[in-house]
């Protein structure tokens, strides 16, 4: 069964192109090699360019075969050049009923 996630990252300064260039591809990445679900992901962007995505895992098998796979490790290796996870709480307006944000291009 699959596993919906809802990651979030917060732009080192002057990477916010670099970032939302990586959210643009990360899904169709994980896709291509059998980690992800061809359900369409959500990418979006807070009020302080914090980047929010929402995605499907294949399974929980795959969230942890993610953590060992050479192909997702460099993919993550680049977000670390641009940004820092955050939990989801520290994305401003977590903390509302119906949190709003602007909607980035699709991320397939």
């Amino acid at each position: 069964m699959g596993r919906i996630v809802i990651a979030c990252y917060r732009p080192l300064p002057g990477k916010q192109a670099r970032l939302r260039a990586l959210t643009k591809t990360h899904v169709q990445r994980l896709r291509d090699i059998g980690l992800a679900t061809a359900r369409p992901g959500i990418a979006m962007e807070a009020s302080n360019g914090d980047v929010i995505e929402v995605f499907e895992w294949v399974s929980e098998e795959a969230i942890a075969a993610a953590h060992e796979h050479p192909e997702v490790l460099a993919m993550w290796a680049e977000y670390e050049q641009c940004c820092t996870y955050i939990p989801f709480p520290d994305v401003p307006g977590a903390d509302t009923l119906f949190p709003g944000h602007t909607p980035l291009p699709t991320i397939g």
